[in-house]
């Protein structure tokens, strides 16, 4: 068994088990720091619970929380077989298994993610009564970037939702360098997601803080201006519906060129040479003191 493997998980996701997930990127659980908190962690499409790792130890070592990291249908795998089978309803019944089991040895359990893994966060936030504590945003993908005023990253979340999926997306293999993550996005996948934003952005329209106080509490988002993936401007529509004492964010300047999956990052990921496929985000200590920070202030 791997370091803080979740191998429970298995027995309910029956299309994973240890032998096929990848080496490191098999869903993980930090558990038995008695405090009654809990944290839900969701990585991004197409990598895996490696990238959540620094921060759910961060949670578990120096904040006392239990952190729960899912691996969602299609990911980490040793044959992806072209995320072919992958459904959006499938991804929440993921990370709905994850807040549950978060929730029975919790008092207050609190969700977050990556890109992706942002995006589902939101939306569990938003309508599951079972996320009583935090929502904790890095790089959330609520807007797909591109374009003056976001209008191209519009019109691939508009395509994205077509069956011109199916026409252009490449048969080619999923598995490269990266040990923790495909070597390619693969459209199946971006079409999940694609839909997915659809859904939080209106439920983020409709989202009226008043009436969700019995839900999940205050938000904290991280976010590089240099993510040419997300678009930013995701993030500050959900600011601008949020009281200032309940949103509080974590901006890197452009010019630091922090990207959109190095956010997460502590370390950099490395091929089997050592040659550097992801860098580490130079901002992440500081990232981490701003968290800490607003979770004590809970």
């Amino acid at each position: 068994m791997r370091s803080d493997e979740w191998t429970t998980y298995y027995d309910t996701f029956d299309y994973f088990d240890a032998g096929a997930v990848r080496d490191g990127c098999h869903p993980r659980i930090l558990t038995g720091s008695g405090s009654g908190r809990a944290v839900v962690l969701v990585h991004g499409l197409t990598d895996s619970p490696h990238y959540m790792t620094a921060i759910a130890r961060h949670f578990h070592e120096k904040l006392g929380c239990d952190v729960y990291v899912p691996l969602l249908q299609g990911h980490g795998l040793t044959e992806p077989r072209g995320m072919e089978d992958v459904e959006l309803d499938e991804w929440k019944t993921n990370v709905r298994y994850a807040v549950r089991c978060a929730g029975e040895g919790a008092e207050s359990v609190s969700i977050g993610g990556l890109s992706t893994g942002g995006t589902l966060a939101t939306y569990m936030a938003l309508t599951s009564p079972f996320v009583t504590g935090d929502l904790y945003l890095f790089s959330a993908a609520l807007d797909l970037a591109g374009g003056k005023l976001g209008i191209l990253g519009e019109i691939k979340e508009r395509l994205l939702r077509t069956f011109l999926v199916d026409v252009f997306d490449k048969d080619a293999p999923l598995v490269g360098e990266n040990p923790y993550r495909y070597g390619r996005m693969d459209l199946d996948g971006a079409r999940e997601l694609s839909r997915l934003i659809k859904e939080v952005d209106d439920l983020v329209e409709g989202f009226d803080p008043n009436e969700r106080r019995s839900m999940f509490g205050r938000v904290f988002a991280a976010h590089s201006e240099a993510d040419t993936t997300a678009d930013i401007a995701g993030i500050r529509k959900l600011e601008r519906k949020l009281p200032a004492d309940r949103f509080t964010s974590f901006y890197i300047p452009k010019s630091d060129n922090v990207s959109h999956a190095s956010l997460v990052l502590d370390e950099p990921i490395t091929d089997r040479e050592g040659e550097v496929l992801e860098e580490r985000n130079s901002q992440f200590c500081d990232m981490m003191g701003k968290l800490t920070e607003f979770v004590v202030a809970r």
